[in-house]
């Protein structure tokens, strides 16, 4: 299984690719339509991101080796491709490790510059959501271990 770090390096590898952000957003575009569908019962109030523009659900549960798996979808296309982005490094890893990430690959790969002011708060709100799912988690793997 690759750390947070060996998936964010590749994923700015991958955008070195391209020269230009209109292909940057293309790829970004065609990254969102691998998500997976999410299931009806978890398009909730309860799992939709506040702070995001667009309709942004997100469902994160243990999965069998005790690590953190996140399924999510968007209404907006964009929104798609950016979540891709943010499962592929944060899914499926320790809780502690998503709480603690730092996921510079946003600023490598120049998303933070070329984001509108409310998609950048959108993606900082899913972030936010994110490791606040990482910090719960682990709390609650810290009280089965006491």
């Amino acid at each position: 299984m690759k750390s947070i770090v060996e998936i964010q390096d590749e994923i700015i590898e991958d955008f070195s690719l391209f020269d230009d952000w209109a292909d940057k957003y293309a790829y970004i575009i065609e990254l969102g339509k691998k998500l997976g569908p999410l299931e009806e019962k978890h398009k909730s109030e309860d799992n939709i991101i506040k702070g995001c523009q667009s309709r942004v659900w997100l469902h994160a549960y243990l999965n069998d080796q005790n690590r953190v798996s996140f399924e999510t979808d968007s209404d907006a296309i964009i929104v798609k491709g950016l979540i891709y982005l943010l499962v592929k490094v944060m899914s499926d890893q320790p809780a502690t490790e998503i709480m603690n990430a730092n996921l510079y690959f946003i600023e490598q790969i120049g998303m933070s510059q070329h984001l509108s002011p409310t998609r950048a708060n959108g993606l900082a709100a899913m972030v936010k959501q994110m490791k606040l799912y990482g910090v719960v988690f682990s709390s609650k793997e810290a009280n089965k271990t006491e």
